[in-house]
């Protein structure tokens, strides 16, 4: 099982040469999303490896040209490949009329589906669920109307201990029953319980990313708990009336969120093109919350090491 999280684009709307715009790809359990697609984010994604066809979900979280620019290129990039497969998008409801408007007066035909699901910017809300996981989107306080996603595990079934089990005589089924913390009878008419054989799960993980922001403290019930937050950090706190005035978040701003939503780790980005070093960015961060981070473009986080 893996949970882990590549950085495509850590800056702010401005690219440079150090940081591009924000896009992100999740891997969760196998499951492959991207949250957010500025500008040269198909180019990130082939930097850092990362297969085009694999992604099954984007997630926009609001339109701004700095988290969406890159999208209807890579549905192109896609189609040229050869995909077959259908996407979901998820986002703004004109995101639909853009995309496809763009990919109309090109002339171009898809060789794939893409289903449009429009995100709900008043409440938190449920908007993917399998049997692994659940993916929710939260209201965002920007310019205009912006969601944050939370992608969390279900609860995972117990873990059977091999050794305890040599030699006993165990049918397919009863492997099921003692996950599924039952009990099972053997043939021989021995009662064995599932505590004797079984080891606890590792305790579900969650991601949470919270793209353009003003503080805003709701944010911290609807990621409670969280393994790791992303939350924006465009400014640092010298520049809080900016900050303010962009509806942005500044580094305090978010180590505040993270403390209050009792998350793990912090990881911060969307950092402005006016900052040349991330040295005075962590030592704000750490004096509210110790485990903080500055993201860079590249960077993998692996929420089992949090």
């Amino acid at each position: 099982m893996n949970f882990t999280v590549t950085i495509l684009g850590s800056g702010a709307a401005l690219p440079t040469l150090k940081r591009m715009p924000s896009a992100q790809y999740v891997n969760c359990n196998n499951r492959h999303f991207l949250i957010d697609c500025a500008e040269g984010t198909q180019i990130q994604l082939r930097k850092f490896k990362v297969h085009f066809q694999k992604i099954s979900h984007v997630f926009i979280s609001h339109l701004h040209g700095d988290h969406y620019f890159g999208l209807v290129g890579l549905l192109s990039s896609m189609n040229l490949l050869g995909r077959e497969k259908s996407i979901h998008i998820y986002g703004p409801p004109a995101l639909e009329e853009i995309l496809m408007l763009q990919l109309q007066h090109g002339t171009s035909k898809l060789s794939y589906q893409i289903e449009f699901h429009e995100l709900n910017f008043d409440e938190k809300e449920l908007i993917l669920e399998d049997d692994v996981l659940e993916v929710f989107s939260f209201p965002l306080k920007h310019k205009i109307p912006t969601c944050g996603f939370l992608i969390k595990e279900k609860p995972k079934k117990l873990k059977i201990n091999t050794e305890k089990l040599k030699g006993k005589d165990i049918e397919i089924e009863d492997y099921q029953r003692l996950q599924n913390a039952q009990d099972i009878k053997l043939k021989n008419g021995e009662l064995l319980s599932y505590k004797e054989v079984t080891f606890e799960p590792h305790p579900p993980m969650s991601y949470a990313y919270c793209s353009d922001t003003k503080k805003d403290e709701r944010i911290s019930t609807f990621i409670k708990g969280c393994t790791a937050l992303y939350h924006e950090s465009t400014f640092l706190k010298k520049e809080k009336s900016i900050a303010k005035s962009t509806m942005h978040s500044t580094t305090t701003d978010a180590a505040e969120i993270a403390s209050l939503a009792s998350a793990k780790s912090l990881y911060v980005g969307h950092i402005s093109s006016r900052y040349k070093s991330d040295e005075d960015f962590i030592s704000e961060l750490k004096e509210v919350f110790g485990n903080s981070h500055v993201t860079h473009d590249g960077l993998i986080i692996d929420l089992f090491k949090q």
